[in-house]
């Protein structure tokens, strides 16, 4: 029998994040793992009178892994005019990731990937600006709950858990706090080996209570481009990215850039995708987690940047529905834990401490 869960799950993500109207069409990405829900929303869609293209993945991964390793470098430049014209076309999106193996994308080389982003980027500009409507979330498979060192029926529970929530009441919860955000200049973290400020003047954020990425939990900004200035340790938990597995990421910023880097694991990875383009070392994100049901990290982005008490950037493209202007191929959201002695101060008043809000 099909999880009763998947079916609200699927009402979340077409009803709720997106309001599906009669007409649209609708792209539905996933791995084929995420049959039962792929199967849910499709079934949605029909009743809401919306068309389906339907994208399946047999690995889970977000590119053809075979492909890419044997394809010309000029197909990696310009992706099939086929592909583009959905995304230039579509009303909504909705991505689904059910990775058979997280690491898939492991075994390609980060300049094939390189060229893959740079390649699809000016077709995607909808999805920055919400022009094409779209929700990102995640399936529970065995390879997701491997990484969250639990058992499937565990993290079945913790995801839905994380996602099934009363978002009207976390919206008014974390809008408190962002209001906060929003009237100051300055925001200072500061905690064992970091002390780091950067501007958020003029800019305004945005909240996520069951929008764009499921699960929601969070509200995020884009940093004055040259503000960030001074450092920051990585060193509770590993960041991943495009498959792999960066520990100890430590990063000095200086007029918005990071001026030196080091880490203590896969340093030379961290390089690379920091030399990426010209936007790789300015912060295009800051965002505060506040999910109550996320309380440790699974090496998993999308939930990880929720943990309550945390706090993450993101080394790259900014994020123009808050302002930014930083472009790039890269947008990696790095966690950082301040639930032990960390604290965040607004214009020098100190608003969290050791993960707890004083406003």
């Amino acid at each position: 029998m099909k999880d009763p869960r998947v079916e609200d799950y699927a009402k979340l993500l077409v009803d709720q994040c997106l309001d599906v109207q009669p007409g649209w069409q609708v792209v539905v990405s996933g791995g084929v793992l995420a049959r039962p829900l792929i199967e849910s929303v499709n079934a949605l869609l029909g009743r809401r009178g919306a068309y389906v293209i339907q994208r399946v993945s047999l690995t889970g991964a977000p590119i053809n892994v075979p492909w890419a390793k044997e394809a010309p470098g000029e197909l990696l430049d310009n992706p099939p005019e086929i592909e583009t014209h959905a995304l230039h076309e579509a009303d909504a999106w909705i991505g689904i990731e059910a990775p058979e193996n997280t690491r898939e994308l492991a075994g390609v080389d980060p300049e094939i990937l390189g060229r893959i982003q740079a390649g699809i980027r000016p077709h995607v500009e909808r999805v920055f600006t919400y022009d094409l409507k779209w929700v990102g979330c995640q399936f529970p498979t065995p390879a997701l709950a491997q990484d969250a060192e639990m058992s499937l029926a565990e993290f079945e529970d913790f995801l839905y858990g994380a996602c099934l929530l009363d978002w009207e009441a976390e919206r008014e919860r974390m809008s408190r706090y962002a209001e906060r955000f929003d009237a100051a200049d300055e925001v200072r973290i500061a905690a064992n080996g970091t002390d780091l400020t950067v501007s958020l003047a003029g800019r305004t954020g945005f909240v996520d209570a069951g929008g764009a990425n499921i699960p929601g939990g969070e509200f995020f900004y884009s940093p004055l481009e040259d503000s960030a200035a001074g450092t920051i340790a990585f060193t509770e938990f590993p960041a991943v990215y495009g498959g792999r597995e960066v520990k100890g990421i430590r990063l000095r910023f200086e007029e918005g850039k990071v001026v030196d880097a080091s880490a203590q694991a896969n340093e030379d990875f961290l390089i690379e995708m920091l030399d990426l383009d010209d936007g790789s070392r300015r912060l295009g994100e800051l965002g505060v987690g506040c999910n109550p049901r996320i309380t440790r990290h699974m090496k998993n982005t999308l939930f990880d940047e929720k943990i309550d008490g945390t706090v993450h950037l993101a080394l790259g493209n900014g994020l123009p529905e808050v302002g930014g202007e930083n472009k790039s191929q890269l947008h990696w959201d790095i966690v950082k834990d301040l639930r032990k002695g960390g604290r965040i101060e607004l214009d020098g008043e100190v608003v969290q401490d050791s993960g707890k809000w004083l406003i």
